[in-house]
């Protein structure tokens, strides 16, 4: 079976991407595989996304901000992450792939008290954990026979949760 390769993209990389990546990658099996990539990478990982995955016991090691251009392998699935609705530009992924959007907050850009902001963190990781979750619950076998279009759909779908 080939391994189904899902793209979390967004502007920096440095916060929802990497929370998406870390926390796909620590949910699925042997047959599906993330990675994250923004924009315009900020070149560093937020530091409280790592200490929320590591509190999560979500494996941490290897994740770093890199540039779409710096992609291991072609993704399958491109999921944006950015919050538009907020004003943050989205980066398009023109490659052969199906496309989805899950609208995300960005908690790197979050002022307040330090129970605020950290709570942003943690909100945006909830939100992005229950999505996965009910991506990776999806019946397989109806995909393959509804093909890109229905799974597309099914993906705005989990987005608008």
């Amino acid at each position: 079976m080939k391994t189904l390769n899902i793209l979390f993209l967004c502007t920096g990389n440095s916060c929802r991407s990497i929370l998406a990546e870390a926390t796909f990658n620590a949910l699925t099996g042997p047959h599906m595989h993330a990675m994250s990539a923004g924009s315009h990478p900020t070149g560093f990982v937020h530091p409280r996304s790592l200490a929320l995955l590591q509190r999560a016991g979500i494996p941490t090691a290897g994740l770093y901000s890199k540039s779409w251009d710096d992609l291991p392998g072609t993704p399958d699935i491109v999921i944006t992450v950015c919050a538009s609705a907020a004003g943050e530009t989205c980066p398009a992924y023109f490659g052969p792939a199906i496309r989805a959007h899950w609208g995300v907050d960005d908690p790197a850009k979050a002022t307040g008290s330090e129970a605020e902001i950290e709570a942003a963190f943690t909100t945006a990781y909830q939100i992005l954990r229950r999505r996965i979750e009910v991506f990776l619950a999806l019946p397989w076998t109806r995909w393959e026979e509804g093909g890109d279009v229905a799974l597309q759909a099914e993906l705005a779908r989990i987005g608008e949760q």
